[in-house]
């Protein structure tokens, strides 16, 4: 069972990805926090993380950055969550590392789908062992 740790400090937006994720059979955790999510990522090295960009404590890309230095986070899938539809975002994401990026609010079906594809794209070969 693949596992994700979704990023997001609104509950409004939190909860549906939550339930929906679960419901398709992923093992969910829910953090709202920049820095509890780091030291989550750095400590489980998840398969997925669904990365708000806007924190309560920080920027979403700085987690990225910390956490891409770790050698338990390599290998894991970062996906950017933004409400921002822009360009210039969408690439600043991309070139911080995000394999994706998806502009909130996201329908939960288009998650699941794209959270599908990437970790099977990443279980191809890409995550070393």
């Amino acid at each position: 069972m693949a596992q994700i740790l979704l990023v997001e400090d609104d509950e409004c937006i939190s909860e549906p990805l939550v339930r929906v994720l679960r419901a398709e059979g992923f093992d969910v955790t829910h953090l709202a926090e920049g820095s509890v999510a780091l030291e989550h990522v750095e400590r489980t090295a998840p398969d997925l993380v669904l990365l708000d960009l806007t924190l309560p404590d920080g920027d979403g890309l700085a987690v990225l950055a910390a956490a891409a230095t770790t050698a338990t986070a390599r290998g894991t899938v970062f996906v950017a969550l933004t409400g921002r539809d822009d360009p210039a975002t969408r690439e600043r994401c991309l070139a911080a590392g995000c394999a994706d990026v998806l502009v909130k609010p996201v329908p939960a079906r288009e998650l699941v789908a794209r959270s599908r594809a990437l970790l099977a794209r990443d279980s191809a070969g890409a995550r070393p062992a």
